[in-house]
């Protein structure tokens, strides 16, 4: 029995022991990436670059720039970040609903998404050459390189292009070595990063009396309470009963079981509030860039228009939000191949007929839970604008970083608790095995 029970706790340390290691890599593939976003690109001059971000506030460039983690403020080297491969991925996903070869793909298993990650990748590397390419045409035009010449277009692209390639490496190693998905927590590093200097810059405005202190702790509970209220959604689940039919193996019959498919409230994840804000700040800032030129000006007004907290701003990003939330779910998410897996299953949802009807059955239930998951999104994304412009806060701190931060914070709990449970699991399979060794060693 001494000797088990040391199985049994060399069982548990292991399992630990690989926590631990797994949850040291995540801890310093994230610090290598926060120092790379502190080496700049050759070439460019740091003054005018802080000018043109000052001059920017508000448009496509903070928001980019929030992703990236100050990356793109900075110029440095990951200044694209991990856009190319999430872009490349979107893709990957609508190409795959449009082709039956690359479906045909995803259902061989190991060696399909294998196949599906290599062309992840080629379209990474192709988004990455073109969105380099044009970010250093774009600094060149703007005055911000010292010489702009071929040599500066040709070390700028090559430069941008092996960190963004680089930081889809560093996401794929956090996935498989680390824990958690690597690319959702490089986003969430990035985001939290800016979070000192936002809350800083807060107690200063309120130090020097542009906002009301009151007011200040009044955003901060306020917070808090989203935080309480993104928790308890994403967490919630719409749960369909599912029985399974009475099998026979051999001379035995077993008893059907009942189970059920759990459906998550909010499907589409922060993805439908990334793009709506990406395709609303696009044209707004390049109004706003091209709006100087002579004759132009009346792509002012229009940036004016389309800039944060206006009106017509607001509702087309509800508009947005509500779109790409069952846009990407359609996407995600196929109700007859639920259903065909359920019918091979020998599995049923009491009362339905299994097949078409049960297919139509979920797609039922899926829609009207896009409908309540879009319009929880659409409200956690625009009430912390309310407050910013109700309250005059400094700081640009939106509903989209938020989502992100206690999306990805509770996903990254999840999967340390599975790592929890199956160490536990393997603690008490070897506890039982023990246990049913010793009762048949004296027989």
């Amino acid at each position: 029995m001494a000797t088990g029970t040391g199985q049994q706790l060399a069982g548990v340390q292991a399992g630990l022991s690989e926590l631990r290691n797994r949850l040291l890599f995540v801890f310093f593939a994230l610090l290598v990436y926060r120092m790379g976003t502190h080496i700049p690109v050759p070439g460019i001059n740091p003054e005018r670059l802080a000018a043109l971000f000052d001059q920017q506030q508000g448009g496509i460039l903070d928001l980019f720039n929030m992703f990236s983690g100050g990356a793109l403020e900075r110029m440095s080297i990951l200044a694209l970040g991990v856009v190319p491969y999430i872009t490349s991925s979107i893709i990957m996903n609508l190409m795959t609903m449009m082709y039956p070869s690359l479906q045909q793909l995803r259902k061989e298993g190991e060696s399909g998404r294998r196949k599906i990650t290599q062309y992840t990748r080629y379209g990474c590397l192709l988004i990455a050459l073109v969105q380099g390419t044009s970010l250093s045409v774009t600094l060149a035009n703007q005055g911000l390189a010292f010489a702009p010449n071929f040599s500066f277009f040709f070390v700028a692209t090559t430069t941008l292009v092996t960190g963004a390639l680089f930081m889809m490496w560093l996401g794929e190693q956090i996935t498989e070595r680390g824990v958690g998905n690597g690319i959702s927590l490089i986003i969430f590093s990035g985001i939290v990063s800016g979070f000192p200097s936002a809350i800083g810059q807060s107690f200063e405005a309120a130090r020097q009396g542009d906002i009301n202190i009151i007011a200040l702790l009044f955003i901060g509970a306020f917070a808090i309470l989203i935080v309480a209220f993104v928790v308890f959604i994403e967490r919630g689940q719409r749960r369909i009963t599912v029985n399974y039919a009475k099998r026979q193996q051999g001379r035995r019959v077993y008893q059907g079981q009942a189970s059920h498919l759990p459906l998550k409230i909010n499907m589409a994840g922060v993805i439908p509030a990334i793009f709506a804000s990406s395709l609303l700040l696009a044209p707004a800032s390049m109004a706003q860039w091209f709006g100087n030129s002579e004759g132009m000006d009346w792509l002012q007004n229009v940036s004016l228009i389309l800039s944060p907290g206006q009106p017509l701003y607001i509702l087309m990003f509800a508009a947005g939000i509500i779109f790409f939330s069952f846009f990407y779910t359609a996407i995600m998410f196929d109700p007859k191949d639920v259903a065909d897996n359920l019918k091979r299953q020998g599995a049923y949802v009491p009362g339905i007929r299994p097949g078409q009807q049960t297919a139509r059955y979920i797609d039922d239930v899926i829609t009207r839970l896009t409908v309540f998951g879009a319009l929880y999104v659409t409200l956690v994304c625009l009430l912390p604008e309310f407050m910013i412009v109700f309250f005059n806060v400094t700081f640009q701190l939106g509903g989209t970083a938020l989502l992100i931060v206690v999306v990805v914070a509770m996903d990254f709990m999840s999967q340390v608790q599975a790592h929890l449970m199956s160490s536990q699991y393997a603690k008490l399979m070897e506890k039982s095995n023990l246990k049913s060794y010793s009762r048949k060693g004296p027989r």
